[in-house]
């Protein structure tokens, strides 16, 4: 019996290192849409639309929820059939772009519909339930070799990529004095002003 459960590990072990990365990818892709979308939420014209998602009734906002995959959908299945006809490096960045925009707009859009969401009994429901599921497999997955490993890599990686953004931050001071910045300071302090 024990050697049936090290087959069994030894063949699900690419499993679990594909799902490790796929996590993260997604924590990545999430944490970096909401920062995203927090920047664009800056703008005034934004603050009224944000209002506005907030006082939709409960049918209206899970419509608004629902929009971002909806819209996202065809622009997809173009992305696949670029490759198809052999334009896959630009068909590869059309699906990280638009799996880019749509984690920021999800995140958004689930932040600011979620109250109103959950005032659906049903929507509450399944909500809980899928929540306690992903929370109940995540903890499985974090509690393994895999994942430890993964993880350690990610981190390390993002601590190189944080060095070198440093390196190349200082070898460069002049590019903050540059036109286009001094145009957006300018754009940015003018929308601070109106408010």
């Amino acid at each position: 019996m024990k050697k049936f459960y090290r087959v069994r590990r030894w063949l699900f072990a690419p499993l679990v290192y594909l799902a490790a990365i796929f996590l993260l990818i997604e924590e990545w892709l999430w944490a970096t849409g909401a920062r995203i979308m927090q920047v664009v939420a800056q703008f005034p014209p934004l603050h009224a639309l944000e209002a506005w998602i907030k006082r939709l009734p409960p049918y209206w906002a899970l419509a608004v929820f629902v929009l971002p995959a909806v819209l996202l959908f065809p622009v997809k299945l173009l992305a696949l059939l670029a490759i198809a006809r052999g334009h896959a490096f630009s068909g590869i960045g059309v699906i990280v772009i638009a799996k880019l925009g749509g984690a920021a707009a999800v995140a958004c859009l689930y932040s600011l519909t979620r109250p109103t969401l959950l005032s659906l009994p049903w929507f509450a429901r399944w909500h809980g339930l899928f929540m306690e599921t992903k929370d109940r497999w995540i903890a499985r997955l974090r509690a393994t070799r895999p994942w430890r490993r993964v993880s350690r890599l990610s981190a390390a990686l993002g601590r190189a990529r944080r060095a070198w953004w440093q390196r190349l931050r200082k070898g460069t001071p002049s590019r903050h004095n540059s036109r286009p910045a001094r145009v957006l300071r300018r754009f940015a302090a003018f929308w601070r002003a109106r408010r």
